[in-house]
């Protein structure tokens, strides 16, 4: 996965009725835009992760 600052990051619920968890990435502490990443997500929480299977990088939207 590779991601830049600024992009969002989306975590997919695993079970049913488990909700999809949006942030945004702060940092890149990998290698070339690899993992891990700080990201906050939109209820405030930072954390760093290693993202899975399960998430996908929303690309920043440019003004066109």
């Amino acid at each position: 996965m590779h991601a830049t600052v600024g992009e969002r990051l989306i975590i997919h619920g695993k079970q049913v009725g488990q909700a999809t968890r949006r942030g945004e990435i702060l940092e890149i502490r990998g290698e070339d835009g690899g993992p891990p990443y700080l990201v906050r997500f939109d209820d405030g929480h930072e954390t760093l992760l290693y993202p899975g299977a399960d998430c996908e990088i929303e690309p920043k939207q440019t003004a066109g």
